[in-house]
Formats: structure tokens, C-alpha cells, sequence
């Protein structure tokens, strides 16, 4: 099982390395100027569009960034394989879960999404800083790339026909999945043969409380199946990845560029119900 969701309290801080995912969908200036008014002391910051995707790329709305990217983003966040690094948001967000998944990809094994978010954590005695310009020093860290945890188009391809076992899950509302709502992308539905769990059932109060859908999960998938999850861009799903890792699901995937990529091409079907 891999822990992916901590409590500020049951971990030590002292050492930790401190990431601020803090971003808004409807206003993507948002995380940046929280950040600049105020965040926790030696937090650097990654943005969703910026540094968590790179947008001149092709596959979806939000495609991951290329490995030479992550490294230097990585390096330049004073950032190495071994450190225990605490991430955070506004709490029951999917930013800091995106942050986490592109850290597990890189190989850092001890990185964790708070459960509390960024005014909990004032709350509970975190110290604070307002230096705009957060600078650690450097590392040449190497990554750890772990591939297995991104699947490509052609893996969802190979699942719809067949030629693959695997089980799509998608993490959008039900709604969107069964194509009735589509405030985002071109096209309405689903990608054929997926399922559906939104992941807003993670949550309750405004927190992730991931152990009160395992069994709901559990009547979607087996842990023991192999699950690619994907939702419009790669982002919510990122928090339904990281709950089924903690839950003990050994073989998941994350299809970064989820639905907005599937429908990027004209002839690719799509389900609705």
C-alpha cells in the first residue's frame, strides 16, 4: 500500500521539503497571488499550467510535461528522491494531487498530499512567510521514472478494443460521464467500456476521506484489477489515482490526457448512457 493522503499531525515537519499546488480552474492567476501574499515557510510554488503541464503540447487540456521539464522542475525545487515532501492546497482540491502524482512519476517515493488545506495548516501552527521568491538551492537529481504509472493514448485504444484487460474509470460527476453535461470539452460522453466514479465521493467536509469509498470503488474495480483512470484533463482523476493507491490497488494508471485527448481525434467513439 502506498500512502499518498497525510494528516499535518501525524507527520514531522522538521526536515520536510513543502510544494503549494494552490490553483483555481476559473482563475488561473489565483494560486500564485495566494501565494505571493502569504505561504508556508520554504514552500516553493507549482502551478498547474505552468509547471504541472505544459500547454504547447499536444493531448489534452492539461499534457504533462516532458521529462527534461520535470527534472529541471524538479532540481530547481531543491528537490531529491529520498526527501519527505508535504504538498498542499486549499484542501480537497485536485492540485495537489496532480503535484503528487508528477512526483510518484519521477520516482520521489515519500511525497504526501496534506488533507488539510492551506489556511488549516496556518491554523494548526505552521509557519508562515511572504517571500514572493522562494529559491532552494539546486540538486542534480536524477529521476526514478517510473512509466508504468502513465498510460498513453494507445493504451486506452488497446482497453476499448479489447486488446488490453484493463478497466477505464472515469473520475468525472455522472452527468458528464453519461454525456447529459458537457460545460468543457467539444464533445459529451465517455470513453467506451469505462466506468464511472466521480471523485468528488472522496470528500466529505471539504476533506479527502478516502476509507469511505473503498467499498464503492471496490463494486467498480477490484484491486486486484489493472485500472487506467482518466477524467476531462488529467487532473481530477489525479486524486481517484491516488486514492486507489492507498486503498492498495497495485496496478494503476493515470491517462493524462483523459477525455479531452480522446476526443481530440474525430473518429474516436464515444459512449452515452
Amino acid at each position: 500500500m502506498n500512502q499518498a493522503f497525510v494528516s499535518i499531525k501525524d507527520v514531522i515537519t522538521e526536515h520536510a521539503k513543502w510544494i503549494d499546488a494552490r490553483f483555481s480552474l476559473q482563475d488561473v492567476d489565483f494560486g500564485l497571488k495566494e501565494y505571493n501574499k502569504e505561504h508556508i515557510q520554504n514552500a516553493v510554488y507549482w502551478d498547474l499550467a505552468e509547471d504541472l503541464s505544459d500547454l504547447s503540447l499536444a493531448g489534452g487540456r492539461h499534457p504533462l510535461p516532458s521529462k527534461e521539464n520535470l527534472t529541471e522542475l524538479y532540481r530547481s525545487s531543491g528537490l531529491q528522491l529520498e526527501d519527505t515532501i508535504l504538498i498542499y492546497d486549499d484542501g480537497g482540491s485536485p492540485f495537489a494531487a496532480r503535484a503528487w502524482w508528477v512526483l510518484q512519476y519521477g520516482g520521489f517515493t515519500n511525497a504526501r498530499i496534506l488533507l488539510e488545506g492551506y489556511e488549516e495548516l496556518k491554523v494548526s501552527g505552521c509557519a508562515i512567510e511572504q517571500e514572493q521568491f522562494v529559491s532552494p538551492a539546486q540538486t542534480l537529481v536524477q529521476p526514478n521514472w517510473q512509466d508504468h504509472l502513465y498510460a498513453s493514448r494507445r493504451d486506452v485504444e488497446q482497453v476499448v478494443a479489447g486488446e488490453l484487460d484493463a478497466v477505464l474509470l472515469d473520475a468525472r460527476a455522472p452527468e458528464r460521464y453519461r454525456g447529459e453535461k458537457e460545460p468543457i470539452d467539444k464533445k459529451a460522453g465517455h470513453i467506451p467500456t469505462a466506468r464511472n466514479f466521480n471523485w468528488e465521493e472522496l470528500k466529505e467536509a471539504g476533506s479527502y476521506q478516502v476509507k469511505r469509498a473503498e467499498e464503492q470503488l471496490k463494486q467498480i474495480a477490484s484491486p486486484n484489477d489493472e485500472v487506467i483512470v482518466y477524467c476531462g484533463s488529467g487532473v481530477t482523476a489525479s486524486p481517484l489515482f491516488a486514492a486507489l493507491s492507498e486503498l492498495g490497488y497495485q496496478n494503476v494508471r493515470l491517462y493524462m490526457g483523459s477525455f479531452s485527448d480522446w476526443i481530440s481525434q474525430d473518429d474516436a467513439p464515444i459512449e452515452t448512457k
